[in-house]
Protein backbone atom coordinates (compact mmCIF):
# COMPACT_ATOMS: atom_id res chain seq x y z
CA UNK A 1 0.00 0.00 0.00
CA UNK A 2 1.43 3.38 -0.98
CA UNK A 3 1.87 6.29 1.36
CA UNK A 4 -0.86 8.22 -0.44
CA UNK A 5 -3.39 5.50 0.41
CA UNK A 6 -3.30 6.65 4.03
CA UNK A 7 -3.81 10.34 3.21
CA UNK A 8 -7.07 12.27 3.18
CA UNK A 9 -8.00 13.73 -0.19
CA UNK A 10 -8.07 17.50 -0.60
CA UNK A 11 -9.49 18.85 -3.88
CA UNK A 12 -8.13 22.27 -4.85
CA UNK A 13 -9.87 24.20 -7.65
CA UNK A 14 -7.41 26.89 -8.72
CA UNK A 15 -6.08 27.91 -12.15
CA UNK A 16 -3.00 29.81 -10.91
CA UNK A 17 -0.11 27.37 -11.45
CA UNK A 18 2.14 29.20 -9.00
CA UNK A 19 -0.44 29.01 -6.24
CA UNK A 20 -1.06 25.37 -7.14
CA UNK A 21 2.60 24.63 -6.56
CA UNK A 22 2.61 26.48 -3.23
CA UNK A 23 -0.50 24.63 -1.99
CA UNK A 24 0.77 21.25 -3.21
CA UNK A 25 3.97 21.73 -1.21
CA UNK A 26 2.19 23.03 1.89
CA UNK A 27 -0.51 20.34 2.00
CA UNK A 28 1.96 17.49 1.69
CA UNK A 29 0.12 15.60 4.47
CA UNK A 30 -2.92 15.32 2.19
CA UNK A 31 -3.49 13.68 -1.18
CA UNK A 32 -3.92 16.90 -3.16
CA UNK A 33 -5.95 16.81 -6.39
CA UNK A 34 -6.04 19.91 -8.61
CA UNK A 35 -8.58 21.18 -11.10
CA UNK A 36 -8.37 24.42 -13.08
CA UNK A 37 -11.99 24.83 -14.20
CA UNK A 38 -15.52 23.81 -13.31
CA UNK A 39 -15.71 20.83 -15.67
CA UNK A 40 -12.43 19.33 -14.42
CA UNK A 41 -13.47 20.02 -10.82
CA UNK A 42 -16.70 18.03 -11.20
CA UNK A 43 -14.84 15.16 -12.87
CA UNK A 44 -12.27 15.12 -10.05
CA UNK A 45 -15.01 15.26 -7.42
CA UNK A 46 -16.78 12.24 -8.93
CA UNK A 47 -13.51 10.32 -9.20
CA UNK A 48 -12.00 11.07 -5.78
CA UNK A 49 -15.13 11.81 -3.71
CA UNK A 50 -13.28 14.58 -1.88
CA UNK A 51 -14.65 15.53 1.54
CA UNK A 52 -12.93 18.93 1.62
CA UNK A 53 -12.53 21.33 -1.30
CA UNK A 54 -10.61 24.59 -1.57
CA UNK A 55 -12.06 26.65 -4.41
CA UNK A 56 -11.11 29.97 -5.97
CA UNK A 57 -14.20 31.97 -6.96
CA UNK A 58 -12.51 33.39 -10.08
CA UNK A 59 -12.49 30.45 -12.49
CA UNK A 60 -12.00 30.38 -16.26
CA UNK A 61 -13.44 31.45 -18.55
CA UNK A 62 -14.55 34.11 -16.04
CA UNK A 63 -11.34 34.74 -14.05
CA UNK A 64 -12.27 38.35 -13.38
CA UNK A 65 -15.82 37.56 -12.29
CA UNK A 66 -17.50 35.16 -9.89
CA UNK A 67 -20.37 33.65 -11.89
CA UNK A 68 -18.40 30.54 -12.85
CA UNK A 69 -17.23 30.11 -9.28
CA UNK A 70 -20.79 30.26 -7.94
CA UNK A 71 -21.94 27.75 -10.57
CA UNK A 72 -19.12 25.45 -9.45
CA UNK A 73 -20.29 25.66 -5.81
CA UNK A 74 -23.85 24.79 -6.89
CA UNK A 75 -22.66 21.83 -8.97
CA UNK A 76 -20.48 20.47 -6.16
CA UNK A 77 -23.21 20.67 -3.53
CA UNK A 78 -25.73 19.06 -5.86
CA UNK A 79 -23.41 16.09 -6.49
CA UNK A 80 -21.84 15.88 -3.02
CA UNK A 81 -24.00 17.85 -0.52
CA UNK A 82 -21.91 16.78 2.49
CA UNK A 83 -18.58 18.02 1.09
CA UNK A 84 -17.07 21.10 2.78
CA UNK A 85 -16.14 23.91 0.38
CA UNK A 86 -13.62 26.53 1.53
CA UNK A 87 -13.89 29.49 -0.84
CA UNK A 88 -10.79 31.63 -1.58
CA UNK A 89 -11.46 35.25 -2.45
CA UNK A 90 -9.58 38.51 -2.90
CA UNK A 91 -9.32 41.08 -0.12
CA UNK A 92 -12.13 43.20 -1.58
CA UNK A 93 -14.52 40.30 -2.23
CA UNK A 94 -16.00 39.98 1.26
CA UNK A 95 -19.56 40.31 -0.07
CA UNK A 96 -18.97 37.45 -2.54
CA UNK A 97 -17.52 35.28 0.22
CA UNK A 98 -20.62 35.80 2.40
CA UNK A 99 -22.83 34.96 -0.56
CA UNK A 100 -20.86 31.74 -1.13
CA UNK A 101 -21.36 30.68 2.50
CA UNK A 102 -25.08 31.48 2.21
CA UNK A 103 -25.20 29.18 -0.83
CA UNK A 104 -23.80 26.33 1.22
CA UNK A 105 -20.02 26.74 1.29
CA UNK A 106 -18.47 25.75 4.64
CA UNK A 107 -16.12 28.74 5.08
CA UNK A 108 -14.10 31.33 3.17
CA UNK A 109 -10.50 32.54 3.14
CA UNK A 110 -9.15 35.82 1.78
CA UNK A 111 -5.92 35.90 -0.23
CA UNK A 112 -2.97 36.27 -0.02
CA UNK A 113 -2.48 32.77 1.35
CA UNK A 114 -1.21 32.42 4.91
CA UNK A 115 -0.48 28.67 5.16
CA UNK A 116 -1.00 28.37 8.93
CA UNK A 117 -4.42 30.03 8.87
CA UNK A 118 -5.53 27.97 5.88
CA UNK A 119 -4.20 24.90 7.70
CA UNK A 120 -6.51 25.54 10.64
CA UNK A 121 -9.56 26.04 8.43
CA UNK A 122 -8.89 22.81 6.52
CA UNK A 123 -8.28 20.80 9.71
CA UNK A 124 -11.52 22.07 11.24
CA UNK A 125 -13.40 21.26 8.03
CA UNK A 126 -12.12 17.66 8.10
CA UNK A 127 -13.03 17.35 11.78
CA UNK A 128 -16.54 18.67 11.16
CA UNK A 129 -16.98 16.36 8.16
CA UNK A 130 -15.86 13.35 10.21
CA UNK A 131 -18.31 14.17 13.03
CA UNK A 132 -21.20 14.53 10.60
CA UNK A 133 -20.16 11.37 8.74
CA UNK A 134 -20.26 9.41 12.01
CA UNK A 135 -23.80 10.62 12.56
CA UNK A 136 -24.83 9.70 9.01
CA UNK A 137 -23.21 6.28 9.33
CA UNK A 138 -25.15 5.51 12.49
CA UNK A 139 -28.38 6.60 10.85
CA UNK A 140 -27.77 4.66 7.64
CA UNK A 141 -26.94 1.42 9.39
CA UNK A 142 -29.71 1.83 12.00
CA UNK A 143 -27.07 1.40 14.67
CA UNK A 144 -28.46 3.90 17.10
CA UNK A 145 -27.36 2.55 20.47
CA UNK A 146 -30.90 2.70 21.90
CA UNK A 147 -34.19 3.92 20.48
CA UNK A 148 -34.26 7.72 20.58
CA UNK A 149 -30.69 8.04 21.89
CA UNK A 150 -28.02 9.87 19.88
CA UNK A 151 -24.47 9.43 21.15
CA UNK A 152 -20.94 8.55 20.16
CA UNK A 153 -19.42 8.91 23.64
CA UNK A 154 -17.60 5.74 24.86
CA UNK A 155 -19.11 5.98 28.36
CA UNK A 156 -22.62 6.43 26.98
CA UNK A 157 -22.16 3.52 24.57
CA UNK A 158 -21.09 1.38 27.55
CA UNK A 159 -24.28 2.43 29.35
CA UNK A 160 -26.30 1.49 26.27
CA UNK A 161 -24.86 -2.02 26.33
CA UNK A 162 -25.70 -2.20 30.04
CA UNK A 163 -29.32 -1.16 29.43
CA UNK A 164 -29.63 -3.72 26.64
CA UNK A 165 -28.77 -6.42 29.20
CA UNK A 166 -31.19 -5.00 31.77
CA UNK A 167 -34.12 -4.62 29.36
CA UNK A 168 -35.26 -8.26 28.98
CA UNK A 169 -35.39 -8.72 32.78
CA UNK A 170 -37.89 -7.51 35.39
CA UNK A 171 -35.21 -5.99 37.60
CA UNK A 172 -36.16 -2.61 39.10
CA UNK A 173 -33.55 -0.08 37.99
CA UNK A 174 -32.95 3.55 38.86
CA UNK A 175 -31.45 6.07 36.45
CA UNK A 176 -29.31 8.71 38.16
CA UNK A 177 -28.26 11.97 36.53
CA UNK A 178 -28.67 15.72 36.29
CA UNK A 179 -31.88 17.23 34.94
CA UNK A 180 -32.05 17.16 31.16
CA UNK A 181 -29.65 14.24 30.61
CA UNK A 182 -32.28 12.08 28.92
CA UNK A 183 -33.41 9.76 31.71
CA UNK A 184 -36.95 9.34 30.34
CA UNK A 185 -35.60 8.62 26.85
CA UNK A 186 -33.49 5.83 28.33
CA UNK A 187 -36.43 4.48 30.32
CA UNK A 188 -38.53 4.36 27.15
CA UNK A 189 -35.67 2.63 25.33
CA UNK A 190 -35.53 -0.06 28.04
CA UNK A 191 -39.30 -0.56 27.61
CA UNK A 192 -38.97 -0.86 23.83
CA UNK A 193 -36.27 -3.53 24.19
CA UNK A 194 -38.26 -5.51 26.75
CA UNK A 195 -40.90 -8.25 26.29
CA UNK A 196 -43.42 -5.64 27.49
CA UNK A 197 -42.91 -3.38 24.45
CA UNK A 198 -46.42 -4.00 23.08
CA UNK A 199 -48.02 -2.81 26.33
CA UNK A 200 -48.14 0.66 27.84
CA UNK A 201 -45.28 2.83 29.08
CA UNK A 202 -46.79 5.02 31.81
CA UNK A 203 -44.82 7.91 33.34
CA UNK A 204 -45.48 9.99 36.43
CA UNK A 205 -43.34 12.86 37.69
CA UNK A 206 -43.36 12.58 41.47
CA UNK A 207 -42.18 16.20 41.83
CA UNK A 208 -44.97 17.61 39.66
CA UNK A 209 -47.98 16.09 41.49
CA UNK A 210 -49.19 17.78 44.71
CA UNK A 211 -48.48 15.69 47.83
CA UNK A 212 -52.17 15.25 48.67
CA UNK A 213 -52.92 13.87 45.18
CA UNK A 214 -49.96 11.62 44.43
CA UNK A 215 -51.37 8.53 46.22
CA UNK A 216 -54.57 8.60 44.18
CA UNK A 217 -52.56 9.32 41.02
CA UNK A 218 -50.44 6.23 41.63
CA UNK A 219 -52.95 3.76 43.05
CA UNK A 220 -56.31 5.14 41.90
CA UNK A 221 -59.43 5.61 44.03
CA UNK A 222 -62.89 4.18 44.60
CA UNK A 223 -66.13 6.08 44.10
CA UNK A 224 -66.87 8.17 47.19
CA UNK A 225 -63.30 7.92 48.56
CA UNK A 226 -63.22 11.71 48.95
CA UNK A 227 -65.17 14.78 47.93
CA UNK A 228 -65.42 14.89 44.16
CA UNK A 229 -64.69 11.17 43.66
CA UNK A 230 -67.87 10.54 41.66
CA UNK A 231 -66.63 7.36 40.01
CA UNK A 232 -63.95 4.73 40.31
CA UNK A 233 -60.61 5.76 38.78
CA UNK A 234 -57.59 3.64 37.98
CA UNK A 235 -54.15 4.91 38.99
CA UNK A 236 -50.92 4.91 37.02
CA UNK A 237 -49.88 1.51 38.40
CA UNK A 238 -53.01 -0.28 37.15
CA UNK A 239 -52.91 1.63 33.87
CA UNK A 240 -49.42 0.24 33.26
CA UNK A 241 -50.61 -3.37 33.77
CA UNK A 242 -48.26 -5.78 31.94
CA UNK A 243 -46.26 -2.75 30.78
CA UNK A 244 -43.71 -0.37 32.33
CA UNK A 245 -44.21 2.24 35.05
CA UNK A 246 -41.69 5.10 35.05
CA UNK A 247 -41.40 6.95 38.36
CA UNK A 248 -39.54 10.15 37.49
CA UNK A 249 -38.01 12.26 40.28
CA UNK A 250 -38.53 9.44 42.80
CA UNK A 251 -36.42 11.43 45.28
CA UNK A 252 -39.33 13.88 45.64
CA UNK A 253 -41.83 11.24 46.76
CA UNK A 254 -43.30 12.09 50.22
CA UNK A 255 -42.09 9.89 53.08
CA UNK A 256 -45.60 8.79 54.04
CA UNK A 257 -46.15 7.37 50.54
CA UNK A 258 -42.78 5.65 50.33
CA UNK A 259 -43.98 2.81 52.60
CA UNK A 260 -46.96 2.12 50.30
CA UNK A 261 -44.71 2.14 47.25
CA UNK A 262 -42.37 -0.29 49.00
CA UNK A 263 -45.27 -2.67 49.74
CA UNK A 264 -46.34 -2.55 46.09
CA UNK A 265 -42.80 -3.31 44.93
CA UNK A 266 -42.45 -6.21 47.37
CA UNK A 267 -45.91 -7.79 47.12
CA UNK A 268 -46.99 -6.59 43.66
CA UNK A 269 -50.43 -5.72 45.00
CA UNK A 270 -52.09 -2.33 45.52
CA UNK A 271 -55.15 -0.92 47.27
CA UNK A 272 -57.01 1.98 45.71
CA UNK A 273 -57.70 5.00 47.93
CA UNK A 274 -60.97 4.29 49.73
CA UNK A 275 -60.81 0.59 48.84
CA UNK A 276 -60.23 -2.52 50.95
CA UNK A 277 -59.43 -5.22 48.43
CA UNK A 278 -55.92 -6.06 47.27
CA UNK A 279 -55.42 -5.84 43.53
CA UNK A 280 -52.57 -7.86 41.98
CA UNK A 281 -50.52 -6.03 39.34
CA UNK A 282 -47.83 -7.10 36.90
CA UNK A 283 -45.72 -4.03 36.18
CA UNK A 284 -42.05 -3.41 35.47
CA UNK A 285 -40.80 -0.37 37.41
CA UNK A 286 -38.07 2.07 36.33
CA UNK A 287 -37.17 5.03 38.56
CA UNK A 288 -35.14 8.20 37.95
CA UNK A 289 -33.84 11.07 40.02
CA UNK A 290 -31.38 13.95 39.95
CA UNK A 291 -30.93 13.75 43.72
CA UNK A 292 -28.37 11.91 45.84
CA UNK A 293 -30.52 9.14 47.29
CA UNK A 294 -27.69 7.80 49.47
CA UNK A 295 -27.37 11.18 51.19
CA UNK A 296 -31.16 11.38 51.57
CA UNK A 297 -31.15 7.98 53.27
CA UNK A 298 -28.48 9.23 55.70
CA UNK A 299 -30.48 12.35 56.57
CA UNK A 300 -33.72 10.38 56.91
CA UNK A 301 -35.69 11.89 54.00
CA UNK A 302 -35.71 8.66 51.98
CA UNK A 303 -36.45 5.17 53.32
CA UNK A 304 -33.43 2.88 53.35
CA UNK A 305 -35.47 -0.25 52.55
CA UNK A 306 -37.08 1.49 49.55
CA UNK A 307 -33.65 2.70 48.43
CA UNK A 308 -32.33 -0.87 48.23
CA UNK A 309 -35.53 -2.09 46.57
CA UNK A 310 -35.47 0.42 43.70
CA UNK A 311 -31.69 0.29 43.31
CA UNK A 312 -31.37 -3.36 42.36
CA UNK A 313 -29.57 -1.85 39.40
CA UNK A 314 -28.41 1.78 39.14
CA UNK A 315 -27.23 3.62 36.03
CA UNK A 316 -25.24 6.86 36.35
CA UNK A 317 -25.86 9.02 33.28
CA UNK A 318 -23.05 11.55 32.62
CA UNK A 319 -23.89 15.20 31.90
CA UNK A 320 -23.53 16.48 28.35
CA UNK A 321 -20.46 18.60 29.20
CA UNK A 322 -18.29 15.48 29.73
CA UNK A 323 -19.53 13.42 26.77
CA UNK A 324 -16.87 13.14 24.08
CA UNK A 325 -18.06 14.35 20.68
CA UNK A 326 -21.75 14.38 21.63
CA UNK A 327 -22.26 18.15 21.66
CA UNK A 328 -21.93 18.69 17.91
CA UNK A 329 -23.51 15.31 17.16
CA UNK A 330 -26.64 16.18 19.16
CA UNK A 331 -26.72 19.76 17.86
CA UNK A 332 -26.72 18.43 14.30
CA UNK A 333 -29.48 15.94 15.19
CA UNK A 334 -31.72 18.65 16.65
CA UNK A 335 -30.94 21.05 13.81
CA UNK A 336 -32.09 18.50 11.20
CA UNK A 337 -35.18 17.66 13.27
CA UNK A 338 -36.33 21.25 13.74
CA UNK A 339 -35.30 22.42 10.27
CA UNK A 340 -37.63 19.78 8.84
CA UNK A 341 -40.45 21.13 11.01
CA UNK A 342 -39.84 24.88 10.83
CA UNK A 343 -37.24 25.95 8.24
CA UNK A 344 -36.13 23.45 5.56
CA UNK A 345 -33.59 25.89 4.07
CA UNK A 346 -31.29 25.60 7.12
CA UNK A 347 -28.60 22.96 6.58
CA UNK A 348 -25.75 23.58 9.00
CA UNK A 349 -23.83 25.69 11.52
CA UNK A 350 -21.21 28.38 10.98
CA UNK A 351 -17.70 27.50 12.27
CA UNK A 352 -18.19 30.10 15.02
CA UNK A 353 -21.41 28.36 16.11
CA UNK A 354 -19.65 24.98 16.22
CA UNK A 355 -16.94 26.48 18.45
CA UNK A 356 -19.63 27.95 20.72
CA UNK A 357 -21.45 24.62 20.96
CA UNK A 358 -18.24 22.77 21.87
CA UNK A 359 -16.99 25.33 24.40
CA UNK A 360 -20.32 25.92 26.21
CA UNK A 361 -20.83 23.82 29.38
CA UNK A 362 -24.58 23.16 28.78
CA UNK A 363 -25.70 23.27 32.45
CA UNK A 364 -29.22 22.31 31.36
CA UNK A 365 -27.83 19.36 29.39
CA UNK A 366 -29.68 17.92 26.39
CA UNK A 367 -32.96 19.64 27.22
CA UNK A 368 -31.23 23.03 27.14
CA UNK A 369 -29.53 22.22 23.85
CA UNK A 370 -32.79 21.08 22.28
CA UNK A 371 -34.48 24.35 23.28
CA UNK A 372 -31.60 26.53 22.05
CA UNK A 373 -31.34 24.73 18.70
CA UNK A 374 -35.10 24.99 18.16
CA UNK A 375 -34.97 28.72 18.86
CA UNK A 376 -31.96 29.14 16.59
CA UNK A 377 -33.65 27.33 13.69
CA UNK A 378 -36.66 29.63 13.99
CA UNK A 379 -34.58 32.82 14.35
CA UNK A 380 -31.82 32.16 11.79
CA UNK A 381 -31.76 34.43 8.73
CA UNK A 382 -29.41 32.39 6.54
CA UNK A 383 -28.83 28.74 5.76
CA UNK A 384 -26.37 28.35 8.60
CA UNK A 385 -27.07 28.81 12.31
CA UNK A 386 -24.73 31.36 13.92
CA UNK A 387 -23.46 31.84 17.47
CA UNK A 388 -25.87 34.77 17.87
CA UNK A 389 -28.80 32.62 16.71
CA UNK A 390 -27.92 30.18 19.51
CA UNK A 391 -27.75 32.99 22.05
CA UNK A 392 -24.30 31.90 23.22
CA UNK A 393 -21.77 34.50 24.35
CA UNK A 394 -18.36 34.77 22.73
CA UNK A 395 -15.76 32.55 24.31
CA UNK A 396 -12.50 30.87 23.56
CA UNK A 397 -12.32 29.49 20.07
CA UNK A 398 -12.13 25.73 19.81
CA UNK A 399 -8.94 24.89 18.01
CA UNK A 400 -8.32 21.71 16.06
CA UNK A 401 -4.77 22.84 15.22
CA UNK A 402 -2.65 19.86 16.22
CA UNK A 403 0.53 21.95 16.27
CA UNK A 404 -1.03 24.37 18.76
CA UNK A 405 -2.31 21.54 20.95
CA UNK A 406 1.16 19.96 21.01
CA UNK A 407 2.80 23.26 21.92
CA UNK A 408 0.38 23.83 24.79
CA UNK A 409 1.00 20.31 26.09
CA UNK A 410 4.77 20.85 25.80
CA UNK A 411 4.61 24.13 27.72
CA UNK A 412 2.43 22.55 30.40
CA UNK A 413 4.94 19.68 30.84
CA UNK A 414 7.84 22.13 31.21
CA UNK A 415 5.99 24.20 33.80
CA UNK A 416 5.13 21.05 35.80
CA UNK A 417 8.73 19.83 35.68
CA UNK A 418 10.00 23.22 36.84
CA UNK A 419 7.49 23.32 39.69
CA UNK A 420 8.28 19.75 40.78
CA UNK A 421 12.04 20.42 40.88
CA UNK A 422 11.81 23.87 42.49
CA UNK A 423 13.34 25.63 39.45
CA UNK A 424 16.31 23.26 39.29
CA UNK A 425 17.22 23.29 35.58
CA UNK A 426 19.29 20.11 35.63
CA UNK A 427 16.65 18.17 37.53
CA UNK A 428 13.81 19.50 35.36
CA UNK A 429 15.65 18.56 32.15
CA UNK A 430 16.36 15.08 33.54
CA UNK A 431 12.71 14.67 34.55
CA UNK A 432 11.65 15.55 30.99
CA UNK A 433 14.27 13.25 29.47
CA UNK A 434 16.09 16.03 27.56
CA UNK A 435 19.47 17.79 27.74
CA UNK A 436 20.06 21.15 29.42
CA UNK A 437 20.66 22.94 26.07
CA UNK A 438 17.39 21.53 24.72
CA UNK A 439 15.62 22.61 27.89
CA UNK A 440 16.97 26.16 27.50
CA UNK A 441 15.79 26.20 23.87
CA UNK A 442 12.30 25.16 24.96
CA UNK A 443 11.91 27.74 27.72
CA UNK A 444 13.06 30.38 25.23
CA UNK A 445 10.62 29.09 22.62
CA UNK A 446 7.69 29.23 25.05
CA UNK A 447 8.87 32.46 26.71
CA UNK A 448 8.91 30.89 30.20
CA UNK A 449 10.66 33.04 32.82
CA UNK A 450 12.68 30.90 35.24
CA UNK A 451 14.79 31.98 38.20
CA UNK A 452 17.03 28.99 37.70
CA UNK A 453 19.55 27.31 39.91
CA UNK A 454 21.55 24.20 39.07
Amino acid sequence: MSKSDHKKTLLIIEDDRGLQSQLRWHFDDYETVFAENRQDAIAALRLHEAAIIIQDLGLPPDQDGVDEGFKCIQDILRISPHSKIIVMTGKTDHEHAIRAVAMGAYDYYQKPVDPNTLDLIVQRAFTMFDLEEDNRRLSRLHQKPLEGLVTNDPQMLKICRMLEKISPTNVTCTLLGESGTGKEIMARAIHQLSPRRNNRFVAINCAAVPENLIESELFGYEKGAFTGANKQSLGKVETAQEGTLFLDEIGDMPLNLQSKLLRFLQERVIERVGGRSEIPVDVRVICATNKDLSAMVQEGSFREDLFYRICEMTVDIPPLRVRQGDKVLLARHFMLKFAKEHSPNINGFTPDAVSAIESYSWPGNIREMENKIKRAVIMADGKHITRDDLGLASGDELSFNLRQVRQEAEKHAILRAVAMTDNNISAAAKLLGITRPTFYDLIKKHDIPIASHA
